[in-house]
């Protein structure tokens, strides 16, 4: 019999996996032209570098925080001298701060995709469509923050234990999706949206991500020049 839960959280993680790998070196073996942020500033700086910086340092720190929270083993932080208690008022203040500088960015950056005549003339289906799947994401863990302070001040850590746990499984290609069938639906929701993000990245202006932050580092300013009239 068919379970969804089952194939949600044991199944598609794997699918988006291979999508997010396979897609995303066929687009750069195929179509490197089309391997670019396609950034639209020049079309319209209005507020571009408040919007973009609260965009990008949200994202960065969204997930760098899940990569510390979610993925690093448990006993790593127990061995740092952090309770899980703290780890979850850890997890719970940066949440707010990167995941309010998502939303709030990337709302701005969608809206003027939107509505702005030469930068929804410039914008492709996917750009605006991806914007706003991310800001909705964004939003969905943001809700979760209210449960988890509630929990906290239970002093109960075991969605925030399960949840890394269930990610870990994944990643030992040992999949336990049980670990979460009883965590509050819109943390599954979140999880669901997230996993998204890694189907949808070859098919968007997200796969330049895969060429920073280094080479960006290191690369010569883009010299524009204005044609002055005589």
């Amino acid at each position: 019999m068919f379970d969804l839960h089952t194939f949600v959280y044991g199944v598609f993680p794997y699918i988006a996996t291979i999508v997010f790998l396979l897609g995303s070196w066929i687009r750069f073996d195929h179509e490197q032209y089309t391997w670019k942020s396609d950034s639209s500033q020049l079309l319209s700086k209005q507020n571009m570098r408040l919007m973009s910086n609260l965009f990008h340092v949200g994202i960065l720190g969204i997930f760098l925080g899940h990569v510390a929270g979610m993925v690093m083993p448990h006993g790593l932080w127990v061995g740092l001298g952090i309770s899980d208690l703290a780890h979850q008022w850890i997890a719970i203040l940066a949440g707010l701060a990167f995941g309010g500088a998502v939303v709030t960015g990337g709302a701005m950056l969608w809206h003027r995709r939107m509505f702005n005549p030469r930068v929804r003339a410039a914008s492709r289906w996917m750009d605006i469509n991806i914007l706003g799947w991310l800001v909705i994401t964004a939003c969905f863990g943001l809700l979760t923050i209210p449960l988890s302070i509630g929990h906290a001040v239970e002093g109960d850590v075991s969605t925030m234990l399960l949840l890394g746990e269930w990610i870990r499984s994944i990643l030992i290609l040992q999949p336990e999706p049980e670990l979460i069938r009883n965590v509050d639906t819109v943390y599954k929701v979140h999880v669901f949206f997230g996993m998204s993000v890694f189907l949808f990245f070859p098919f968007t202006r997200l796969v330049h991500v895969w060429s920073a932050p280094i080479p960006y580092l290191f690369r010569a300013y883009q010299v524009v020049r204005t044609k002055r009239r005589l």
